[in-house]
């Protein structure tokens, strides 16, 4: 589904990423682990378009990437769940909710009302909070509406950067279970997820990020055994996961 090869990127005369190749494939819960600084924030806002100074190759399905302006991209099908859920504080619920739909083409309110539904099985507290302004919800709410507001847009590929940053560990465990969920029902998903276990506890296979460089790559359950992998980011008392 998502193509990259040899991706570099920079914020002026600083290069983030350096040769970056990788692919996620539909289906599949793809992670990348890596430090703070390491470049995981960069690739997706590079897949996003919000970065234009970059050079490489970047595909989704038959269509390049590079060039496009960020409402094309999520046109195609990408979804971007940023880092610090970045909403609309001032905006309710609701309207943030509906800006998640306003790069689609089936604009039909019946339509997109039912998408809304749909976010509201998955995140029943959103619809309590309807016509709440967003500055005032919880932590777990905003990320909940943060990823609601992404689903909104009814993507193939959705990219979550730190679901999980600043939670308790109760709705930290919400939030893994609902990006599960999500991928249980058919949602193609890249994460960078600062709580390594987790994300490799969840996902199919991992790229390991290192000062912009892609170390490491393979299957999730292969990465957590990694002797290196454990003594770098998963703390010396990780036990093994299971077979997948």
């Amino acid at each position: 589904m998502l193509h990259i090869k040899n991706l570099n990127a920079s914020y002026g005369p600083i290069q983030v990423l350096k040769n970056c190749s990788l692919h996620v494939d539909e289906g599949e819960i793809v992670s990348i682990i890596g430090a703070n600084g390491a470049g995981k924030t960069t690739l997706l806002l590079s897949i996003s378009g919000l970065i234009s100074s970059i050079s490489g190759e970047m595909k989704f399905l038959d269509h390049t990437l590079r060039g496009l302006s960020p409402d094309r991209i999520v046109g195609l099908g990408i979804a971007h769940c940023p880092e610090g859920r970045q909403l609309f504080s001032p905006l309710s619920v609701y309207e943030n909710l509906m800006l998640g739909a306003y790069a689609r083409k089936d604009s039909d309110d019946k339509v997109i009302q039912d998408e809304m539904e749909r976010i509201f099985e998955l995140f029943p507290r959103l619809k309590e909070r309807l016509n709440q302004t967003a500055g005032t919800l919880s932590g777990g709410e905003q990320q909940m509406l943060a990823i609601g507001r992404a689903l909104m847009a009814k993507p193939r590929l959705l990219l979550l950067d730190e679901p999980s940053l600043g939670l308790a560990p109760r709705l930290v465990n919400t939030i893994i279970e609902t990006i599960v969920d999500l991928n249980a029902k058919g949602m193609t998903i890249l994460l960078v997820e600062q709580n390594a276990r987790k994300a490799l506890e969840i996902s199919h296979r991992a790229y390991i990020l290192e000062t912009g460089r892609i170390i490491l790559q393979g299957r999730a359950a292969d990465l957590a055994e990694d002797s290196e992998i454990k003594r770098a980011y998963l703390g010396k008392d990780y036990k093994d996961l299971s077979e997948r």
